[in-house]
């Protein structure tokens, strides 16, 4: 797949602003039924059903209070909204988005929740905004899938964890390669089809980047993106883990 990375990223950013400009959610259902009841219930409706994830990287990071967490594309700010209440006021998360339009929404939400403890970077995931060895767990939410260059995000990701720094994702992988007509096309992409990696590439490129204790959970099939695709049983959401040594 010769894609180019700017087409992706261009496309990519398009399709999310216009999700963020109509407050449509993408992946997740309405009333959020991805994460457990008690986990969402405190926030309010505007901001929980908006959801963009497929799953659900808050449980199984293991955050403790007073941590740092870096959250992957973070939307609407959902995911680090609940990570700012596991780690407490001397914690700290940090969420990374390359489109305008949800880091607003994401600042908006905050000021309104008054949650202190969160910050909206812009940029790519691909070359993060944050520093060398300062985070204690990167978790995302249905994004990685949608870079264009994926062992550079896991060799980013590795280098801002501390040593021992865990990784802790939701992400839509695949049995095998998909038909390169579909990874061609960017509606495509946008849906969190195009750019799902194979499940052994994913954890390939982990290990190559460094991690350990590489794990994959299947959380079953992404049944609205897989009848979307038409490849059945092909396409599914997973929990992956690893850690850095």
């Amino acid at each position: 797949m010769t894609q180019n990375p700017t087409t992706i990223h261009d496309s990519v950013r398009e399709h999310y602003a216009e999700q963020a400009r109509s407050g449509r959610s993408c992946c997740g259902d309405p009333g959020n039924s991805i994460y457990p009841v008690e986990m969402v219930t405190s926030l309010p409706e505007d901001v929980t059903n908006f959801s963009l994830g497929c799953g659900d990287p808050i449980t199984i990071a293991d955050m403790q209070p007073g941590e740092t967490i870096l959250d992957l594309g973070s939307g609407g700010g959902l995911d680090c909204f609940l990570a700012a209440k596991k780690v407490g006021e001397k914690g700290n998360v940090i969420g990374v988005d390359m489109t305008p339009e949800m880091l607003e929404r994401a600042r908006m939400a905050a000021i309104k929740l008054g949650i202190n403890n969160v910050e909206f970077r812009q940029g790519y995931l691909e070359e993060l905004p944050v520093e060398d060895a300062s985070v204690d767990a990167v978790i995302s939410n249905c994004v990685i899938n949608l870079s264009p260059d994926k062992q550079q995000v896991f060799r980013e990701v590795f280098r801002v964890l501390k040593p021992n720094g865990r990784f802790a994702v939701s992400d839509i992988v695949t049995n095998g390669p998909l038909p390169e007509e579909l990874q061609k096309n960017m509606e495509a992409w946008g849906a969190c089809i195009a750019g799902a990696l194979d499940v052994s590439e994913y954890t390939t490129g982990l290990s190559e980047a460094g991690f350990i204790n590489i794990k994959v959970q299947p959380k079953g099939d992404a049944s609205d993106l897989i009848e979307a695709s038409g490849l059945k049983g092909k396409i599914y959401s997973a929990t992956i883990t690893a850690r850095k040594a």
